[in-house]
């Protein structure tokens, strides 16, 4: 685990079709830390490497802490250790199921039901391994355009090094780039009926996952450690 550049714990799900199919959907599988060929679909506005090129080197998860340079003096053995020691303290989040949808100009699949046992783990986990963090640099600030947060995301962002984060968390898993509006109807519209019999009903988080961003700036799955609380 050592050599890593940043650090995240994700919600990667289990092995199966789900899995299966957004490895190749992004070209990137972080389990066997290998490069997918795309499906072959018609319909779409793009080349599919082209409509998942921005979220392909993270693979497909959902964010709980974000990527993180480890602090000065941390050793990613003892995050590790945190984590490993951690998850069995946080209970498992079952809610009704997955629905695709656009965020904006992304399109993803998000939660249904209420995500506020979901929420609640997730800043747990933000606040239990914040001391491993290495405070965000210049560069990292101005990537997140604080011009463009709201105070209490520019308050997150001093204090988390992140702006989405307590009440300001969203939890998706990302399947496209920030896509003009009618390319990502297009690929919502292709992707609807392809993904529906893939798609857990319920959708239970029942493990978290350490994942690591390598040299070549793709993510790997490091660690994957069931919620037992």
């Amino acid at each position: 685990m050592q050599g890593f550049l940043r650090y995240a714990i994700y919600y990667a799900p289990e092995p199966g079709p789900l899995a299966e199919f957004a490895a190749s959907w992004l070209g990137w599988d972080a389990d066997s830390g290998a490069a997918m060929a795309h499906p072959l679909l018609t319909g779409l506005p793009r080349e599919v490497g082209l409509l998942t090129q921005a979220p392909r080197k993270y693979g497909f998860h959902g964010t709980v802490k974000p990527p993180f340079r480890l602090a000065e003096g941390a050793d990613v053995s003892d995050l590790h250790a945190a984590f490993v020691a951690l998850c069995p303290y946080l209970a498992p989040v079952t809610l009704p199921g997955l629905r695709l949808e656009r965020i904006g100009g992304f399109v993803a699949l998000t939660p249904e039901g209420d995500q506020g046992p979901l929420a609640a783990m997730a800043a747990e986990v933000v606040r239990a391994l914040d001391g491993f963090r290495a405070p965000p640099d210049a560069a990292e600030i101005a990537r997140r355009r604080p011009e463009r947060l709201s105070p209490r995301q520019r308050g997150y962002l001093a204090d988390w090094g992140y702006p989405y984060v307590m009440e300001e968390f969203r939890f998706h898993l990302t399947l496209t780039g920030d896509l003009p509006e009618a390319e990502a109807a297009q690929v919502e519209a292709v992707l609807a009926p392809v993904l529906q019999p893939l798609l857990p009903q319920p959708f239970r988080i029942g493990s978290l996952c350490l994942f690591g961003e390598a040299a070549d700036g793709r993510f790997r799955l490091l660690e994957r450690v069931a919620l037992t609380g």
